[in-house]
């Protein structure tokens, strides 16, 4: 069987309103969420019968082998290939895998990094073992996995509801062109990894927004995109969605040191500066790839110098990235 490779995008959050906790604990969740062209390669091939899922990763630490989700994933779609891999009249489980991860999206940072690979690993896994399972066993696996996962599936941006596990793939702007260039999307991730939990916990401590706008803000995004929005309405609304994150308030008091990073950020860069999901990734919209690029020059340059000061032990990741267009999904 040849390699199979799958890219693992990064994903932000343009809005993300938290409408409360649910019984089960989770919290119910309304988020207008985009991948982007940052992204971990994740290589996988089948080993001989007798062994047992491998992985290797380079670049961004992503902690103990045995935690990682591409492992998990592995092991939960094999969990759902079984049958049909035995109604095929093939013996015993689907065979070990080998994988190969290139970590080129910060971990911890609310891009989605880890529940990306588990999509990816989910994805490759059923190809290297020439399987095809259904939208909705798919689905089920990605939402076992994690809050994220299922997003990845959508195969572009989406409505994420519930605790993640309701998606509804929306259209992206109506005059996007073919290179993806519009808008462009300036990524700053500070080193200090935030704990999805811990900011939540923080929320529920009542380090929130009193005021309902991220969830007005985010039903009105998913409703003109649905309409047919245009890049520069996007752009003009970039205060407003850079605002539209309930989380935002509760990343800031688990990690102070984020609240003088961030009003740096918008004086350095003259633009309204998110917060992509949990933190600590702040996001930038600009009209442009080019720009966005030409913003992420200047702020390494900022770093070099001393005018941007960041925490954590080691520089800001900084990078230009564009959004991905919507792709045709394998169950459509």
């Amino acid at each position: 069987m040849d390699l199979v490779v799958r890219l693992a995008p990064a994903k932000i959050n343009l809005t993300l309103a938290v409408l409360g906790i649910r019984p089960d604990g989770y919290h119910d969740l309304h988020s207008v969420m985009v991948p982007l062209d940052v992204a971990d390669r994740l290589s996988v091939s089948p080993l001989p019968p007798g062994s047992v899922d491998t992985l290797h990763t380079t670049g961004f630490d992503p902690g103990p082998a045995a935690d990682n989700l591409v492992l998990r994933a592995f092991a939960a779609a094999r969990r759902g290939a079984a049958g049909p891999w035995r109604a095929a009249g093939r013996a015993g489980d689907p065979p070990a895998l080998a994988a190969r991860l290139e970590k080129r999206i910060p971990v911890a940072a609310g891009l989605a990094g880890g529940s990306s690979d588990a999509a990816a690993a989910l994805d490759a896994a059923l190809v290297a073992w020439d399987m095809e399972l259904d939208a909705e066993t798919r689905h089920a696996i990605a939402a076992e996995l994690g809050s994220d996962v299922p997003f990845f599936l959508a195969g572009g941006p989406a409505l994420s509801e519930g605790r993640g596990e309701r998606i509804t793939p929306i259209p992206w702007l109506r005059d996007d062109d073919e290179r993806h260039d519009r808008p462009g999307v300036l990524l700053v991730t500070p080193a200090v990894p935030l704990s999805t939990p811990a900011v939540f916990r923080a929320w529920d401590a009542g380090a929130r927004n009193m005021a309902a706008g991220a969830r007005q803000a985010s039903v009105h995004l998913a409703d003109e995109l649905r309409r047919g929005m245009a890049s520069d309405a996007l752009t003009v609304r970039a205060a407003i969605l850079a605002s539209a994150n309930d989380l935002a308030p509760a990343a800031l008091a688990v990690e102070p040191a984020l609240v003088p990073f961030k009003r740096a950020l918008m004086r350095l860069t003259g633009r309204a500066i998110g917060i992509s999901g949990s933190g600590p990734t702040h996001w930038a919209l600009y009209a442009s790839h080019p720009e966005a690029v030409v913003a992420a020059q200047e702020l390494r340059a900022a770093v070099a110098d001393g005018r941007l000061a960041a925490p954590g032990a080691r520089p800001p990741f900084i990078v230009a990235a564009r959004i991905l267009a919507p792709v045709p999904r394998r169950d459509q």
